[in-house]
């Protein structure tokens, strides 16, 4: 049995029938008498009965011969003169069946350039004066095509329908007048908004052979798209139907997706500008009227040539953008552009030539934006609020005073502080890391700010050249972000730290070649087939109670694990994510790839093994629980970061990266002495995943994803690496620390974090930034545990650096840091020098984007202990009291 049609009675008296399912026509026989509807032999009292016709004037719907053997039925009541005594309208809506000789399927993808876009099935509205073979011919049409078709008999009762469908696809009857006038109809249509994209066909009457043929024109002028010579035959209406689907609907459909494009252009902050081959303006986008001051209705139709120019260019540059873009090539650099206002601005501007008809230039697109270096670009910025933070600016803000502490020969300026006011022990020692880090200016090349000084000094005073010469030397050293420390007399201890785990430690012995002891081949023992058990032993699943907490304590993990606390943390935190949702993979195969890779961390290694891991995918997925956090990624972020997390330390062999280089060992030769144990561990953990189905987490997913998804992971486990620590921190303090707070502090501000979240999501260079900072808090936030973590992680590190002091003296290899001697190190100094030199800042800089009160209360408290055994000259871990209990 089907279901019973439903009904709609609009206010006009338009009725609209939604046919039972199982019904193989789109209508059956409908006979509407006074008071009482009548439908599939249902009776229905109607309130709209008075208003609306005393019969049905389209009735039914018969097949065409082909069809099948339906007798059209037809039951009136004073036949044609009820039509013509009512002044009402009346349309019936029927949904066609899709049976299974249509030949359409119910959507359709279509490609618009890199869009890709769906076509919901075409809906058809037949605007006819009466039912006759020829409005049949379209109906059966379209219930072959599979199109959805509704059909109106007057002007008002089409109109109705048009506004609440919005077909794509209208067939006007233009051969009678009698009735109603089409080209009204098609006029009134078309004046509409809604009617830009859809076609209008004219039905036209047949001409015998001796009529000369009329004119498209008027039916042209009247809002008619085509004509359609009179023929009632089904195959040929379907053949009308059809051709317009794939030629004008097609057309009309990728238009009508050019609305979220122009959309996109209109919010976007960059100044956009097209022009034609004529360099007439056809279009700017909000951002470039606010740039130039100009409103739309000014530049749209004006030439370039008729705009006022800036005479600060130079004839060879505008022959070097012409020359390129009129071979089609794509131009950028900095241009400068005249205001309305007079003022003249320094744009960045990069203009791309686009191949339109005929193989040729067509169009020219402009991005701009502006180039921050003179008194106009920065008003200009302060006013827009888009960008205040210049070195100028920055500068202006500065404190500068003299460092008292072991950094010499380094200027201080005011950090970013903390939101919290949990550490106030803290805040009196902070030192800030963008001190160590010389102002320049981002948006130029390097070799443009030096030529900048050197113009500056021609026309300075004697000191201030001098002063410039200063800051040309350290401009043209290659370390930058590296800070200047002060004689290893004085702190060998931070020297010694700072050394080992920032420099590439080729300092090799005349002569030499080391090779490492450790066996690097990527040999690995066979593996147990993945446990398959749904639940965790009770004991296990007690210490995973308190996972959330940032003071869950990993290493009563690791004890019931028997170090094996990654595969079954790993097991619970992507649960919590959605991970095997996400990578659409087994909780068997995630399960599996957690045993492979917790299989390839050293267990022997005091430090770097998957307790380490552990702890890292922990801070990582409280991180990515903070509500700043969690506005500003998406899934696929969330997903790059605990994968990362996981594998950051795979097969680390408890040696430093300048150890590996010093030893000459095969890693250090396959990476070129850079980066060498971090390229190592996102390399060798692509391998292992990839090498068997059963642990491959990636199988499932499609390939754009997966190399999104894996140039993310890749992205964070090199940030893990320290050479580059100063610049990925100066770099999120400059790009998302202050502009958040220039937003909080300024009073237009709301200081909302949906709109600070939301802004940074507009930017992927942003969510790179912090993404990378997570994962370098994440894996150096031992400091920032409860103190008794803390303790053992820096008893661990420790060890693991005595080990490689140790080995370095057997082998003869130079040693990296000489205070790790297992007989005179102070861990306490080590530990202060450690907080000082990199956790402080960054933290203050993390704690200020992701409000981490309890950590950072953590840190004074550990930092605390660390100062207080120093100033008693304790060397170890504790108190010699503390150790005795």
């Amino acid at each position: 049995m089907g279901c019973a049609p439903s009904i709609h009675v609009s206010h006009s008296g338009v009725i609209y029938c939604r046919d039972s399912e199982e019904s193989n026509s789109p209508h059956q026989t409908t006979t509407i008498s006074q008071g009482t509807t009548t439908l599939h032999g249902l009776f229905v009292k109607t309130d709209a009965a008075d208003s609306i016709p005393s019969v049905l004037a389209y009735q039914s719907r018969q097949p065409p011969p082909s069809a099948g053997p339906r007798r059209k039925e037809r039951r009136e009541s004073g036949g044609a003169s009820a039509r013509s005594r009512t002044p009402h309208c009346c349309s019936v809506e029927a949904e066609t069946q899709t049976s299974s000789s249509s030949s359409k399927t119910s959507t359709a993808e279509v490609q618009v350039g890199p869009m890709r876009l769906t076509q919901y099935p075409i809906q058809v509205l037949l605007i006819f004066a009466k039912e006759d073979n020829q409005s049949n011919g379209f109906w059966w049409a379209c219930d072959r095509a599979g199109y959805r078709c509704n059909v109106a008999w007057t002007l008002e009762s089409a109109l109705e329908c048009f506004l609440d469908k919005h077909q794509e696809i209208i067939v006007i009857d233009h051969r009678n007048s009698k009735y109603f006038d089409a080209e009204d109809i098609c006029r009134s249509i078309r004046a509409t908004e809604l009617s830009e994209h859809t076609v209008i066909l004219a039905v036209v009457p047949r001409t015998s052979a001796d009529q000369e043929e009329t004119s498209v024109l008027p039916l042209l002028d009247a809002g008619f798209d085509r004509q359609f010579m009179e023929n009632s035959s089904v195959t040929a209406c379907y053949n009308e139907l059809v051709q317009i689907e794939h030629g004008e609907v097609r057309s009309q459909f990728k238009l009508r997706a050019c609305n979220a494009v122009f959309t996109a252009l209109d919010h976007c902050q960059e100044a956009v500008e097209i022009t034609n081959e004529d360099h007439v303006i056809q279009y700017v986008n909000p951002a470039f009227e606010q740039m130039m001051g100009y409103c739309k209705g000014e530049l749209i139709g004006k030439e370039l040539t008729e705009l006022p120019k800036s005479d600060k260019n130079s004839p060879e540059l505008l022959d070097n953008i012409n020359t390129f873009i009129k071979k089609g090539k794509e131009w950028q650099g900095v241009y400068y552009a005249r205001r309305k206002s007079g003022d003249s601005i320094q744009q960045h501007v990069k203009i791309t030539p686009v191949i339109g008809q005929g193989g040729k230039i067509r169009h020219f697109v402009s991005l701009k934006r502006l180039h921050c270096t003179n008194e106009n670009n920065k008003q200009l910025y302060k006013s827009h609020r888009e960008d205040k933070y210049t070195g100028d600016n920055s500068q202006s803000e500065s404190i500068s005073y003299k460092s008292k502490n072991r950094r010499k020969d380094s200027v201080d300026v005011k950090s970013v502080t903390s939101q919290s006011s949990d550490a106030p022990s803290l805040q009196t020692r902070r030192y800030s890391s963008m001190a160590r880090i010389h102002s320049m200016t981002i948006e130029a090349p390097i070799t443009k700010v030096i030529n900048i000084i050197n113009a500056a000094q021609e026309n300075s005073p004697i000191t201030v050249a001098e002063a410039l010469d200063r800051v040309l030397e350290i401009l043209r050293t290659t370390e930058l972000y590296s800070p200047q420390l002060g004689t290893k007399d004085e702190d060998p201890h931070t020297s010694d730290l700072v050394g080992g785990l920032m420099n590439d430690g080729l300092r090799r012995l005349s002569g030499n070649e080391y090779v490492f002891s450790k066996n690097m081949n990527l040999s690995h023992t066979h593996l147990p087939v993945p446990n398959t058990i749904n639940d965790v032993p009770p004991g296990i699943a007690q210490v995973l109670d308190n996972e959330e907490s940032w003071d869950f304590n990993i290493f009563e993990l690791e004890a019931v694990t028997n170090k094996r606390p990654l595969v079954y943390l790993g097991l619970k935190v992507f649960a919590r994510f959605g991970v095997s949702e996400f990578l659409n993979c087994s909780e068997a195969t995630l399960r599996a790839w957690l045993q492979v890779i917790e299989a390839n961390y050293h267990s022997c290694n005091s430090y770097h093994n998957s307790t380490h891991a552990a702890d890292v995918l922990h801070a990582t997925a409280f991180f990515l629980g903070k509500e700043r956090v969690k506005g500003s990624l998406d899934h696929l972020d969330e997903v790059a970061a605990l994968i990362a997390a996981t594998i950051h330390d795979v097969d680390h062999p408890g040696r430093t990266n300048s150890f590996l280089c010093n030893a000459g060992s095969e890693l250090a030769v396959l990476y070129n002495d850079t980066a060498v144990l971090e390229s190592h561990h996102t390399a060798l953990a692509f391998q292992l995943t990839t090498k068997d189905s059963k642990y491959n987490i990636f199988k499932n997913i499609d390939r754009n994803r997966y190399r999104t998804l894996r140039q993310a992971i890749i992205d964070m486990v090199l940030a893990t690496e320290m050479t580059k620590h100063f610049e990925h921190v100066n770099k999120f303090v400059n790009s998302i620390n202050k502009p958040m707070a220039s937003e909080e502090t300024s009073p237009h501000s709301e200081g909302s974090d949906t709109e600070c979240t939301a802004s940074i999501k507009n930017f992927p260079d942003n969510q790179t930034l912090i993404k990378r900072m997570m994962i370098k808090c994440a894996d150096v936030a031992n400091p920032c545990r409860p103190l008794e973590l803390c303790i053992e992680w820096a008893g661990r590190i420790s060890e693991e650096y005595f080990a490689q002091t140790d080995e370095e003296k057997r082998q003869g290899l130079p040693v990296v840091m000489p205070v790790f001697d297992r007989n005179t190190c102070s861990i306490p100094k080590s530990q202060i020098s450690f907080i000082d030199y990199f956790i402080t800042d960054m933290f203050d800089a993390w704690d200020a984007f992701a409000h981490l009160p309890v950590l950072m209360q953590h840190l004074a408290n550990n930092y605390k202990h660390w100062k207080t055994l120093d100033d008693l000259k304790c060397k170890s871990l504790r108190l010699p009291s503390e150790n005795n209990n």
